[in-house]
């Protein structure tokens, strides 16, 4: 008898090997476009890095918004468990991301200039799930959809998240409606501004910190969004220090000063006073 080596797997009999006509892993995920989207404007081998990482990243954006949309229809509907489990799946898929600036740090600042400037003004700062993401989360600004009026679909998009009530937003009308005293200005504001933080908005997560037995569904809340901050300020500060090491600080190739415009963004909180609060506790 012929010995099978140890390394040698043998195919089940119950492996499906006739699929003529039937739906396949690689027809299902649409793999034909999504593994032959990568079109390279050099001859440069770490263009395809660049490429990946980016269009990679773009899909994590997306499922990030997708589950933060998903987080603000269960407040909503008080279905705080559901919230809590995508929620943390978020700050799970920015972990995610984060760990992504690391393989683009592979790429030398000498592999990246034989490229960079094929790219014209193309830039992460024109990603629109990202733009999305912010919205959801808080960080609204009416300009920032501006770099979008060329696509007419996405810019629509972008605008009707710009006007609606964000994750945050939600949770401070949920405050509300379990008795805290929020200011009704704060729960029937422009949703298309930037929040700023608000003192009644402090003393109700004071106030929940201080008895989070009571309390218990706000406090594991407040918790999650903290994760989010948390990981989003990671991704940022990743992103930022990604590109100091490949680029130092030139300027960006969509226009921005660079470095010192991400550095901007790491001093950007959604959800103010729960950092707050933690120096008065």
């Amino acid at each position: 008898m012929t010995k099978t080596p140890g390394n040698y797997r043998e195919l089940e009999e119950g492996i499906h090997t006739e699929l003529a006509d039937r739906l396949t892993y690689g027809k299902y995920l649409h793999l034909a476009d999504v593994l032959n989207a990568q079109y390279p404007l050099s001859d440069q081998h770490d263009e395809m890095l660049f490429i990946i990482i980016h269009q990679a990243s773009e899909l994590w954006l997306k499922l990030a918004g997708h589950e933060v949309e998903a987080a603000i229809r269960n407040l909503e509907h008080d279905d705080f468990r559901q919230a809590f489990k995508v929620i943390a799946r978020v700050k799970l898929i920015l972990n995610q991301l984060t760990h992504s600036w690391s393989i683009l740090s592979t790429m030398t600042p000498v592999d990246y200039l034989k490229f960079r400037d094929k790219l014209g003004p193309a830039s992460g700062f024109q990603s629109y799930a990202y733009r999305k993401l912010e919205f959801l989360l808080g960080n609204k600004n009416k300009r920032l959809i501006d770099v979008h009026r060329h696509d007419s679909d996405v810019y629509e998009e972008l605008r009707d998240v710009l006007v609606r009530p964000s994750l945050y937003d939600v949770v401070l009308r949920k405050l509300s409606d379990r008795g805290f005293d929020i200011d009704a200005h704060k729960l029937e504001r422009d949703f298309g501004g930037p929040y700023e933080a608000n003192d009644s908005v402090q003393a109700a997560w004071l106030a929940i910190y201080r008895d989070p037995d009571r309390y218990f569904e706000f406090y594991e809340l407040a918790e999650k969004l903290v994760d989010i901050e948390d990981a989003f300020q990671s991704w940022r500060f990743k992103h930022m220090y990604t590109v100091q090491r490949i680029i130092g600080h030139r300027k960006g190739t969509g226009g921005s000063s660079g470095v010192p415009f991400l550095k901007k963004a790491i001093d950007t909180s959604f959800f103010p006073e729960l950092l707050a609060i933690r120096t008065e506790l």
